[in-house]
């Protein structure tokens, strides 16, 4: 089972559970989770060899669907941003009877020819046994403004170590670069939802994403790259919130 944070109450409105992406935790979408549980209750999962989730040598979309699955009960509107984005289409492909709405938060249901091994390097090299955050994010030097400290949410420094299994994520590097092959189509409406400055989702992959969601819509926020959660956080809720809704 997954670890998961709960934010909210049950209400009237259906359960919302968030999937991180590559390298994330629940607790990078804190801020956006209490928010959107103003008027339903809304669940942050760890995913699997990320946060306080459990490790596994197996890291494929079909796994990460099934991690959800195990804790959804009943139906509930499911968000995924990136990897956590692929896998909560896989589980709307595979599990529909689980999915009322989704939102897709900037990634496509495509291979990628980019890598993210040179993140895992880095923090392959990174030294723990320092006394603050401070010191640790001293020694990524180079990453896009903000990245470090979203690199430090998985770092737990009484432990000395990552919360990350930067082992299984990488020999599984390709396969969370890919998108497997899911036959059949979710009919449930869908929101990708882009950032504008982000080249994840492409007018190129708008025939595969029809072909899967035949009810997507499209929508981009202005001035927001791949981390659009982080860079426009009430443009991002307002949006979320006015589809599910």
């Amino acid at each position: 089972m997954l670890n998961t944070i709960l934010h909210g109450e049950p209400g009237a409105r259906p359960h919302l559970v968030v999937a991180h992406g590559l390298f994330g935790s629940a607790r990078n979408w804190g801020v956006i989770c209490r928010r959107l549980a103003t008027d339903r209750q809304v669940s942050a999962v760890d995913m699997r060899n990320h946060g306080d989730s459990f490790w596994d040598a197996s890291h494929t979309y079909a796994d990460l669907a099934e991690d959800l699955a195990g804790v959804i009960d009943g139906q509930a509107d499911v968000l995924g941003h990136s990897m956590g984005g692929k896998a909560v289409m896989v589980l709307a492909l595979t599990r529909p009877d689980l999915v009322r709405r989704l939102v897709i938060a900037d990634i496509a249901p495509v291979a990628y020819p980019r890598t993210q091994m040179d993140k895992i390097t880095l923090m392959r090299g990174v030294d723990l046994n320092m006394a603050t955050r401070a010191e640790v994010a001293a020694q990524m030097p180079g990453l896009e403004a903000g990245l470090a400290e979203f690199f430090l949410q998985s770092v737990d420094m009484k432990e000395k170590r990552w919360r990350l299994n930067l082992d299984a994520l990488a020999a599984n590097m390709p396969a969370i670069m890919g998108f497997p092959e899911v036959t059949g189509s979710f009919a449930g409406k869908v929101l990708f939802l882009t950032g504008a400055e982000s080249d994840y989702v492409r007018p190129e992959h708008r025939a595969q994403i029809k072909t899967l969601f035949p009810n997507a819509i499209f929508v981009a926020i202005p001035g927001a790259g791949h981390w659009l959660h982080a860079q426009k956080p009430r443009e991002f809720e307002a949006a979320v919130r006015t589809f599910l809704d």
